[in-house]
């Protein structure tokens, strides 16, 4: 029996497709075909430079074999195979005569690689089974622009978009907080098609229209950007290449007493828009059951301000932050977090509460400190208090 190794894997039904591992990896390890994205364990050394890069956490993915998973086998994968016996006798190796344990290998190898990962998210207990790349990158699906409005201020520098997509009755089933992707036209300097942009869905399950199973995205136009420009200049009519649905853990309880806790910024909004408009449709104004923190730099910057004023606070509690205030303080998310702590705490020592957050990468590490300090306001070790959450499928990040 050949040496047992360590091989590094993607999780195919977590994976959203962003292939921004693929782009990050230095030694050209990570590779795709039209499914799936997967590791040439001949090329990968175990750098670790695609594990903080990924969204949604289906990079950090390991197991211990006496023979590596082919590509040709990780292609074909629809979900990871278990880790198998050769783990668990790597994992509890037996006492030596003294009376020490042994310490394997790669055993070892395995725990520094898990080391500060973060643990494996998982979707709540309650949530809908998702479906996963039924549209791929050989196979996309056409959708047609019903909609493309402008959802901040004409003088803001911010151009986010509401763009409402029609399948035309194709099959497109998506829950809120799943992901979809959209091919921008044309080739790029290699002469191969674009790999398609990563969007979070901003309605309901039933669609922005309810029962009409029409699609919502949020979209900001960013400077030199090839498909957000593409998508924000969309007009009404146009025809869109599609692939997805993707993800499936960053998803909505169907428990109505869950109690939701997002913190997102920019168009991190947009699963959220979804949660409260599915919650709204399926309960109606349930009182306490969700509160919101969303940064953006102005009112005029802020994705969906005009709506979300509109909301009734018993169903959503708002905190709407603003960093650049003319002759106002910055404030930030996790600034807004400590200022409402017995608020947070509230939600935190409740064992029915899940949290979402979603936005651009560098708000983790404030939003970390701000949730640090309330857990210890309750006695709580937030580090344990989050991992408890996470296993029990009810903590939840998605940055980018």
């Amino acid at each position: 029996m050949n040496k047992p190794l360590k091989q590094h894997l993607i999780d195919p039904e977590i994976c959203i497709r962003c292939y921004t591992c693929e782009m990050t990896c230095p030694v050209g390890a990570i590779e795709h075909d039209d499914n799936n994205v997967v590791v040439n364990p001949d090329t990968c050394n175990f750098c670790m430079d695609c594990i903080p890069v990924c969204p949604t956490g289906s990079i950090d993915e390991w197991r211990v074999v006496n023979e590596p998973y082919s590509l040709e086998e990780q292609y074909e994968f629809d979900e990871l195979p278990e880790q198998g016996e050769i783990a668990q006798a790597a994992a509890a190796p037996e006492g030596t005569e003294d009376g020490d344990a042994e310490v394997d290998p790669v055993a070892a190898l395995l725990a520094e690689a898990h080391a500060g990962a973060g643990g494996k998210a998982k979707a709540p207990a309650s949530a809908a089974k998702p479906s996963v790349n039924l549209y791929n990158l050989g196979h996309p699906v056409e959708a047609v622009v019903q909609g493309n409005y402008r959802l901040t201020a004409e003088s803001s520098d911010a151009d986010v978009r509401h763009i409402i997509l029609d399948f035309q009755g194709k099959p497109f089933p998506v829950l809120e907080g799943q992901s979809l992707g959209i091919i921008a036209p044309g080739a790029d300097a290699e002469g191969k098609a674009h790999l398609p942009r990563l969007y979070s869905v901003s309605s309901p399950r039933d669609g922005e229209r309810a029962g009409y199973h029409n699609v919502s995205l949020t979209v900001k136009r960013e400077e030199g950007g090839l498909c957000s420009n593409y998508v924000c200049d969309l007009k009404k009519g146009d025809k869109v290449r599609v692939t997805g649905p993707f993800g499936a853990t960053f998803l909505m309880p169907s428990d109505p007493d869950a109690r939701l806790l997002m913190i997102c910024t920019g168009t991190g909004s947009a699963p959220m828009r979804a949660f409260t408009m599915a919650r709204q449709r399926s309960v109606g104004v349930k009182p306490g059951g969700m509160m919101m923190f969303f940064g953006a730099r102005t009112p005029d910057s802020l994705p969906y301000f005009g709506p979300l004023k509109k909301i009734p606070s018993d169903l959503l509690e708002q905190h709407l932050v603003f960093s650049r205030m003319p002759e106002q303080q910055k404030e930030y998310v996790q600034d807004r977090m400590l200022a409402e702590e017995d608020r947070v705490a509230e939600y935190l020592n409740d064992p029915k509460t899940h949290i979402y957050i979603c936005g651009l990468k560098g708000m983790e590490e404030g939003v970390e400190r701000a949730f640090t300090t309330i857990a210890e306001s309750i006695g709580e070790q937030w580090i344990n208090l989050r991992d408890g959450m996470r296993e029990d499928g009810r903590y939840h990040v998605e940055t980018y």
